[in-house]
């Protein structure tokens, strides 16, 4: 029993020693790997520092390296492109003297219009022409036209304003020369419409058209009280009167020209009146400071009181003399509102009723009773915005469309009767009179805002329908605008119940009254672009494709030629596929409704990523000298590298074939160097670090040439000027690396 117990004690002693021995030895493990982990620790951290620091050498080896070569590679740069440039000098002066040589001899009759004699003869002759058949007028005014188109092309603002100013008046002349000639063939027609009577109707109507305008006339011979309208359904247009008109002797005319010759007028009207709001504010707006005084200028200190009182002295004076200007301009202004006011109610009173609207510039001046410190305040001027300009059209947001539609009623001239076998007419010496009519007042509508009350009703107005012409493309649904003759410009007012049909590609409104009209579309709303890419095609031979906001289109290049491809677009038949230059296309697009250059407005209204000019401008300069071997591409990382750096993809590609995915490389350009980074277009973080094995260089070029291969170096050198500076101003006009967002896109559509 008691050598029982003696073992059960010796057995619970060995376990209690066990236990503690496993603590122990667990302690110990514990401690060990601690040990281990630390020392871990410090060798990633010994490894990471000495990494980073061989980078950090790599880097200022490189960077050292970059900026040795650096003057050469700017050297080597600016010959090059400066070489480029001066050839294409060379050969533009080359074509300008041919081509004037080629005018000069082509001997068919037409005068010169760049020789004022000449086109002066021809102005003088042509309104005297006693000539009233459309036919021969219609011709008179096509070569009206190709003078005032080539009058359009010497307009350059770098001659002298004189020169561009009697261009200027010349195209004025003649378009205002070929307006009369067609209301004096609508006065001939009209004089005969009794003669030309529908027997369906009882009326006279008459379509005539040639490449460029379309005359549609109707006469009210008939006089039924029921007439409601009448659609010139072989060239899409159509009109509605209200029932007081149908018994009146009225003729309707809706002359649809496929030219505009009065947006350039509201340009110049809304160019003259910023010009005018401009001058008005500064007038108004002082800025005082406390000047030093010369001696305090020349010694560099205040010497004594006495300086320091002429000091305060001289500026008491300037502020009583700024005070005193500005009450001045206040009144100036004042008195100038009041003439406008004036001139306004004469012109409305001319005008039947029409109303031009001017923003007028107020000064604001101080009450007698006001302390003197609030005298001293400096005064801004307050722009007062009459509530009606909010309708007057932008033109710097939105362009005219499929030209103009003239929409008019005339008095009926007297018809001819035969009596005792003669035929009378009655003979006017005042010419076709415009018939004055007006419908009753409603509330404003704005046509481009697209707001309306429904509870307001517009019993007199006249309607109109238009199917849309078929040389131009509408992205978005067509707005519409009146022409304001007084304000000389397009407004969205007294427009109505405007309705858009897809299906018949048709625009149906009400007018107040008979005015002219045209379609708007926004100028920017292919922008901002959503992708692009510049791919070669061989040896000077490019495809540029844009994916915009709403259609993808592409534009071969070849040489100094270039050719426009989309999809699904039957109204450009009349470009697409059709070599032309660049300056060419670019007009050609712009008139048929596909628009994708930017101007110096297209920041205002466009979200865009802001780049430095000067480095976008010199990098598209280098994409265009090396576009025939290399590809290039937008880069999601381009919104992410700030404003003094632009981030692309690029790629050598000889073959004519899209570019395969992985093949692109990314670059980061600056004003400072050029690298390649060592991310990709799928990477999940923006990185700066440099890709293993390339080196900094100052330039674009440099940076390609360190892995471009033979074949592509040949064709770069042997690329035409012709064709680099063709690549480079077509980037240049879309400034695809600031105005293309896809994030911007994805949000607004």
């Amino acid at each position: 029993m008691r050598a029982t117990r003696k073992k059960r004690s010796a057995k619970k002693k060995d376990g209690r020693t066990s236990k503690a021995e496993k603590k122990r030895l667990q302690k110990e493990e514990e401690e060990r790997r601690r040990k281990e982990e630390e020392e871990a620790l410090l060798i990633a951290e010994q490894e990471r520092l000495e990494r980073e620091q061989r980078e950090e050498e790599e880097r200022q080896r490189h960077e050292l390296k970059e900026r040795e070569r650096r003057e050469d590679e700017l050297n080597e740069l600016h010959f090059k492109l400066e070489e480029n440039q001066s050839a294409v000098n060379t050969w533009e002066a080359a074509s300008r003297e041919k081509a004037e040589w080629d005018r000069y001899m082509l001997c068919d009759g037409t005068p010169n219009p760049a020789v004022q004699p000449e086109i002066n003869t021809f102005i003088s002759l042509w309104q005297d022409d006693p000539e009233l058949q459309i036919q021969p007028i219609m011709q008179q005014c096509a070569l009206a036209l190709r003078l005032t188109d080539e009058l359009d092309l010497l307009l350059n603002p770098e001659l002298e304003p004189a020169v561009n100013q009697v261009y200027y008046s010349t195209i004025l002349s003649l378009q205002n020369l070929i307006h009369k000639k067609y209301l004096l063939a609508t006065e001939e027609i009209l004089n005969g419409a009794k003669a030309c009577v529908d027997n369906e109707t009882g009326n006279m109507q008459t379509v005539v058209q040639d490449d460029n305008i379309t005359l549609c006339l109707w006469a009210n011979l008939n006089k039924k009280p029921r007439f409601k309208g009448y659609h010139f359904t072989d060239v899409g247009l159509g009109f509605e009167l209200p029932r007081q008109l149908a018994m009146s002797d009225i003729a309707v005319r809706i002359l649809h020209t496929n030219y505009d010759h009065l947006s350039h007028l509201s340009h110049r009207a809304q160019e003259e009146k910023r010009k005018l709001e401009k001058e008005e504010a500064e007038n108004t707006e002082t800025i005082i400071t406390r000047p030093e005084t010369p001696r305090a200028l020349e010694d560099g200190e205040m010497k004594g009181e006495e300086n320091g009182r002429s000091s305060a002295e001289q500026a008491d004076e300037e502020i009583q003399s700024l005070k005193s200007e500005r009450k001045e301009s206040a009144a100036s202004v004042h008195s100038a509102k009041k003439e406008r006011k004036s001139s306004s109610q004469r012109q409305k009173e001319e005008g039947e009723g029409q109303i031009e609207i001017e923003t007028i510039v107020e000064g604001v001046s101080t009450s007698a009773g006001e302390t003197d410190e609030a005298d001293s305040a400096p005064t801004v001027a307050v722009p007062v915005t009459d509530s009606r300009e909010e309708h007057v059209v932008d033109l710097q947001k939105y362009m005219s469309l499929g030209g103009v539609f003239y929409f008019e009623v005339f008095h009926l001239p007297p018809q001819s009767y035969t009596a005792r076998g003669w035929e009378i007419r009655q003979l006017l010496d005042t010419g076709l009179q415009v018939f004055p009519y007006q419908s009753e007042p409603a509330q404003v509508h704005s046509a481009v805002s697209g707001k309306q009350d429904e509870n307001s009703t517009q019993s007199g107005a006249v309607g109109v329908t238009v199917v849309l012409p078929d040389s131009v493309i509408f992205l978005k649904e067509p707005q519409v605008a009146r022409w304001d003759p007084i304000g000389q410009h397009w407004r969205t007012d007294c427009i109505m119940d405007t309705s858009y049909s897809a299906e018949t590609r048709s625009v149906s409104f009400r007018m107040e009254s008979f005015s002219s009209f045209t379609l708007l579309q926004e100028i920017y709303a292919n922008m901002p672009f959503q992708s692009w890419e510049l791919r070669p095609l061989g040896q000077d031979s490019v495809l540029f494709t844009l994916n915009t906001a709403l259609t993808e289109l592409s534009i071969t290049v070849k040489g100094n030629q270039c050719m426009l491809q989309m999809k699904e677009a039957r109204e450009l038949a009349h470009i697409l596929g059709k070599w032309m230059s660049l300056t060419a296309l670019q007009t050609a697009m712009r008139r048929a409704g596909v628009n994708i250059f930017v101007n110096e407005y297209s920041d205002k209204y466009v979200t865009v990523n802001k780049k430095d000019p000067l480095i976008e401008h010199a990098v598209y300069e280098q994409m265009a000298s090396v576009s025939s071997t290399y590809a290039f591409s937008w880069s999601q990382w381009n919104t992410q590298c700030g404003q003094e750096h632009l981030v692309l993809q690029v790629c050598e590609q000889l073959a004519a074939s899209p570019v395969p995915e992985e093949a692109w490389s990314l670059y980061l350009l600056g004003a400072q160097r050029s690298q390649r980074l060592n991310i990709s277009e799928r990477s999940e973080a923006f990185s700066l670090d440099l890709a293993e094995g390339t080196e900094f260089h100052f330039t674009l070029l440099h940076m390609l040439r360190d892995s471009m291969s033979p074949e592509g170096r040949a064709r770069i050198d042997h690329s035409h000027f012709l064709y680099t500076d063709t690549v480079q101003k077509l980037l240049s006009a879309t400034r695809v690396l600031t105005f293309t967002r896809r994030d911007v896109y994805t949000a607004d559509n």
